[in-house]
């Protein structure tokens, strides 16, 4: 994609914000278990990989009105999960979930085909290394991740920059409505 106005021509990443001491203890592991030649981000959830840039200004209405609506969406740490060259932190959440298929529908048609599905709601911390790499973290972690619940701060709003992301915004949720 030809990059435009500063960056306005790149697509937009759309993440569910994971609460703060969450977010510090992933990107922790992601710092430990990441190729460092590749780890250009902190731990994130990636809601959308791809929302197109001329989206922007109508995404940042809705999200600044369904943050304002909804209160914080209730979510669980459910364990590991293998990406098969990687390891992720299983989570679980049908609020954010639900919200994340209004945001899909708000924008259907200008989806790719990716971000057209629903999602394994995951915050990566191992990527692009061996299966036996890989194996090894998630033994090695086994004993160490253990289930919580937790909720979601709120959305967080990246323009895509070829590795490294452009933050543009965050959205917190403040209101009462549960998704």
């Amino acid at each position: 994609m030809s990059e435009g106005g500063g960056g306005q021509g790149q697509p937009l990443i759309l993440t569910g914000l994971l609460p703060k001491d969450m977010h510090g203890w992933a990107t922790a592991l992601r710092d430990r278990y990441f190729p460092p030649e590749r780890n250009y981000l902190e731990a994130h959830v990636t809601l959308f990989h791809a929302i197109p840039a001329q989206c922007e200004a109508e995404l940042c209405d809705l999200l600044k009105r369904l943050a304002g609506e909804f209160a914080p969406p209730q979510a669980r740490l459910i364990g590991l999960m293998s990406l098969g060259g990687g390891t992720a932190l299983k989570l679980e959440s049908e609020q954010m979930l639900t919200l994340r298929d209004g945001i899909a529908e708000h924008f259907r048609g200008m989806l790719t085909k990716q971000d057209q599905g629903r999602p394994r709601l995951h915050a990566t911390i191992q990527n692009k290394v061996t299966s036996t790499e890989a194996k090894a973290a998630q033994a090695e972690l086994e004993d160490t991740v253990q289930e919580r619940s937790f909720a979601f701060r709120g959305f967080g709003l990246h323009r895509y920059r070829g590795g490294p992301w452009e933050h543009v915004r965050d959205f917190v949720f403040r209101g009462r409505e549960k998704a």
